[in-house]
């Protein structure tokens, strides 16, 4: 009896949803016959032409918004005109799973794509995840990584360091910075109901004793001894040892607490600042410091962050700089990852299978024009050889070199949202 009940309120909103839709139709179609007859008096003085409202197309566009069942229908019909002649598994509401095979000079390329709805699959979020929750330094499988977040789909993230699993690039998972941008290499934004891609520097500073002194990096790889780095729990127990005439301080909630060259404890409540002693000793007038951490461009309002580089898809156009974000190393045919978004806000991700006579992998140059030719308007490269991985529902879909995919630092991961 309550599920009749249920199921007849339900029929009920829907018929008010589509009264209320017709009505808005006719307001308007009324609201220009009204103004037709303006526009023609005064015709003298400039020639004034209607809009030619298609009101078909406005019902259905409101329809979409407001109806699950219509934006279903429409987006299990969008997939199958966007991937004709591709095996589509349904992952759940929103959420496609596309297997196909492409051919570049008579020579085939297997691709797997995920292509999210993210209105319709609204009960799942997409987010970085580390494979370690306590550390940067560690290293699973995307197996691992998506069964601890409780992932149905999981693609490998951005570039890590091999012997330590700490990721090469930005990384900001619910609004926590974990990592910094190397030579301001992409990054994908996140947002509660958008997404971004853009090339991002670090703007952060330490504030202290009347001093405004820049960061140039957390939780990464010192570049020059000149730089100050900021070391947080997640880099380990300890800092690094200062660089030659450098010197370390531990803070515990604001207040410098220590100063040394050698290797210092990280506080679970602070960090450790490193760099020439010349810039920080002036930190330890007052010892009471402060960390601001921005970006440029100044996402606000963005809740994860994930790197990657190159750009793919730039505003709707195939945009690939390689040279330009110091990626010369990964040129040629490879097996490639990537992720993108539509002007629809759909997400798409997607994993390349190379090196092997089945599959041949794909130039930067033809990963972005499949990205543009799948909708994408902005698309950015993530790590790939092979580290490319793909995880749905349970299982690896594509075929890495690696049975299952090599151990990675870090993976994009759909998982349901915390209730």
């Amino acid at each position: 009896m309550d599920t009749l009940i249920y199921n007849a309120e339900n029929y009920e909103l829907k018929k008010l949803a589509e009264i209320a839709v017709n009505v808005s139709v006719i307001g308007l179609l009324v609201l220009c016959q009204v103004l037709m007859p303006i526009h023609a008096s005064n015709a003298r003085i400039a020639q004034v032409t209607a809009p030619d409202f298609d009101t078909n197309n406005i019902k259905a566009k409101i329809l979409n918004e407001i109806s699950p069942e219509v934006r279903k229908k429409n987006f299990d019909e969008l997939i199958k005109q966007k991937y004709p002649k591709a095996v589509i598994a349904n992952v759940t509401d929103g959420v496609k799973h596309i297997k196909l095979t492409k051919y570049y000079s008579g020579r085939p390329v297997r691709i797997n794509v995920v292509e999210i709805d993210m209105k319709l699959a609204g009960d799942f979020e997409l987010t970085p995840a580390l494979s370690s929750n306590s550390t940067l330094k560690s290293r699973r499988t995307i197996s691992t990584i998506a069964k601890n977040s409780n992932a149905i789909v999981a693609l490998n993230g951005t570039y890590f360091k091999p012997q330590t699993g700490v990721p090469l690039g930005t990384l900001m998972i619910n609004e926590k910075f974990y990592t910094g941008p190397i030579y301001d290499r992409v990054a994908f934004g996140i947002f509660d109901d958008k997404f971004d891609v853009a090339r991002l520097s670090l703007d952060a500073s330490i504030k202290g004793s009347g001093q405004n002194i820049k960061v140039n990096n957390i939780n990464q790889p010192r570049m020059l001894s000149t730089h100050v780095l900021v070391y947080t729990p997640e880099w380990g127990k300890f800092s690094p040892a200062a660089p030659k005439y450098g010197v370390g301080l531990q803070v515990i909630d604001n207040k410098i607490t220590k100063a040394s060259a050698n290797a210092l404890a990280i506080p679970e409540n602070g960090y450790v600042i490193s760099g020439p002693k010349s810039i920080l000793y002036s930190l330890l007038d007052k010892k009471t410091v402060k960390l601001d951490i921005k970006t440029t461009p100044e996402w606000n309002g963005v809740k994860h962050i994930i790197s990657g580089g190159p750009y793919l898809v730039k505003n709707g156009e195939v945009f690939v700089d390689m040279t330009a974000q110091k990626l010369g190393s990964i040129g040629g045919r490879n097996p490639r990852s990537a992720i993108g978004y539509t002007s629809d806000n759909n997400i798409i991700l997607a994993a390349v299978d190379g090196r092997e006579g089945s599959s041949i992998g794909m130039t930067l140059m033809e990963l972005a024009n499949f990205m543009q030719s799948v909708g994408c308007i902005g698309a950015i490269n993530l790590d790939g050889g092979g580290s490319t991985v793909m995880y749905v529902n349970g299982s690896v879909v594509n075929k890495p070199q690696v049975r299952g995919g090599i151990p990675l630092s870090n993976a994009i991961v759909l998982s349901k949202k915390e209730s």
